[in-house]
């Protein structure tokens, strides 16, 4: 690959990566507020383990993607794929299984 094709696939998966880690955001801070709900009302939610395992992913999804979008090196690219490990961890660990 030439250098315009390294640069854009590097944009891409950093694109992805950002949005993967703004859905681990997003899904960190639905379940919070349903541990909420379920809390007050007395129904069945959340555990505390779910909650502290997509709080931890969301966390190092954001360190992670903002070292992605700071650096264009290896290091860059090995934060961007770790973002999507982690998306993939939690979907699968969480969710699917």
């Amino acid at each position: 690959m030439t250098g315009p094709d390294v640069a854009a696939s590097g944009r891409r998966l950093r694109g992805l990566s950002g949005i993967l880690a703004g859905g681990l955001v997003a899904l960190f801070v639905v379940l919070l507020v349903g541990w909420a709900v379920t809390t007050r009302t007395g129904s069945p939610g959340p555990g505390t383990g779910m909650l502290v395992g997509h709080g931890v992913a969301a966390v190092v999804g954001v360190v992670a993607q903002v070292t992605a979008d700071r650096r264009r090196d290896r290091i860059g690219l090995l934060a961007s794929l770790l973002v999507l490990a982690v998306a993939v961890a939690v979907l699968c660990g969480y969710w699917l299984f």
